[in-house]
């Protein structure tokens, strides 16, 4: 305990005890992905000088990868493949399941991470951050194949991500609520700062990556504009329009003051059903936001419920305050069928020359 304030062990330990029978595996394991992160920000964090900026090589799913991204993802390889509470690790940056020492026993967890999510702002100095989740082994002490990985997202032992921003911080859920954890530089620990997280049901703060809108569907376009209508539209009030990027800075804003986050399918996705994630980055997130309160859907359906098809599936993503979510799944449910002939998308809208 330092200064009545719990470190991230100390939490770990207290969680623990609701657990007969537990033998300290789970914790070993997020105090291991809390220490790949502090590395990670350790590079992060020098910049130009760590030799982090700039292209590396195109991974498997139509992104372009830069070196940091390998590397946070070595990092996470080489904390996590001795530690024997594994028996499995997927991660955005390979195809199939990560190769673990064979040296080392295979435990009843398996791992599933997007090493660095955001990099592309790696170079402009944007908040960047790392995301994981935790499920159980079908098969404990077996090496688990890629269908083992291919649960809903509801069987999530735990979840978290890391943000490398002014400060580094872990946000946690263990199925108890979520927690944040502030990493005190100087003597190299996570320290909770913001227990019991909270999203407010209601907002009037929006993001939304407004570049997309020719492409939106109907219940989408409707949804926004009725937000820019402010006061004088159908919601009678005044809303603002955020857009960073990286998934982690737009969660993490909005767990800190409410808000609702959009990427959803779109006019372009013919053979898939959003861009983001749904195994390593669209279920971790749900779960971190669903127990600080808030929702996650896909537009259209709980996203939690969903189980993917494969390791690199893709989904639409809409999370964040729950009165929000709500409204948007109910626009697709109820009025998406016919085009929508909103006066700030139309033909002499605003988005539109005249």
């Amino acid at each position: 305990m330092l200064a009545g304030r719990s470190t991230l062990a100390e939490f770990l330990i207290e969680e623990r005890r609701a657990h007969q029978g537990a033998r300290g595996e789970f914790n070993e394991l997020v105090l291991n992905a809390a220490l790949a992160c502090k590395a990670i920000s350790g590079r992060v964090a020098r910049g130009a000088l760590g030799e982090v900026l700039g292209t590396g090589s195109e991974n498997g799913h139509e992104e372009v990868r830069k070196s940091v991204d390998l590397l946070a993802h070595q990092i996470f390889v080489r904390t996590h493949e001795r530690s024997g509470v594994l028996a499995g690790m997927v991660s955005e940056e390979v195809d199939g399941p990560c190769a673990l020492s064979e040296q080392h026993a295979r435990g009843k967890y398996l791992l599933v991470l997007d090493p660095l999510d955001g990099s592309y702002g790696i170079d402009v100095n944007v908040s960047v951050g790392s995301i994981f989740s935790v499920l159980r082994a079908p098969e404990p002490g077996q090496d688990a194949g890629p269908e083992a990985f291919l649960q809903a997202g509801t069987r999530q032992v735990c979840a978290g991500y890391a943000i490398y921003g002014p400060s580094t911080m872990l946000v946690l859920t263990v199925g108890t609520g979520v927690h944040a954890f502030t990493l005190d530089p100087q003597l190299g620990e996570f320290i909770l700062t913001h227990p019991s997280i909270s999203i407010p049901a209601e907002t009037n703060e929006f993001a939304i990556d407004a570049a997309n809108s020719r492409f939106w569907e109907p219940a989408v376009k409707r949804y926004v504009d009725e937000c820019l209508a402010g006061q004088a539209g159908p919601r009678g009030k005044d809303f603002n329009m955020r857009w960073v990027g990286p998934l982690v800075t737009e969660v993490h804003r909005i767990l800190m003051r409410g808000g609702v986050f959009l990427y959803p399918r779109d006019a372009r996705e013919t053979t898939r059903q959003g861009r983001l994630r749904l195994l390593y980055e669209c279920h971790p997130m749900s779960y971190i936001i669903e127990q600080a309160g808030g929702f996650a859907s896909t537009g259209r359906e709980r996203l939690l419920d969903r189980v993917p098809s494969s390791l690199h599936q893709r989904s639409g993503f809409v999370f964040g305050s729950r009165d929000e979510v709500a409204r948007i799944e109910s626009y697709h449910r109820d009025r998406n069928e016919a085009e929508y002939d909103a006066p700030l998308f139309g033909l002499r809208g605003l988005f539109r020359n005249s």
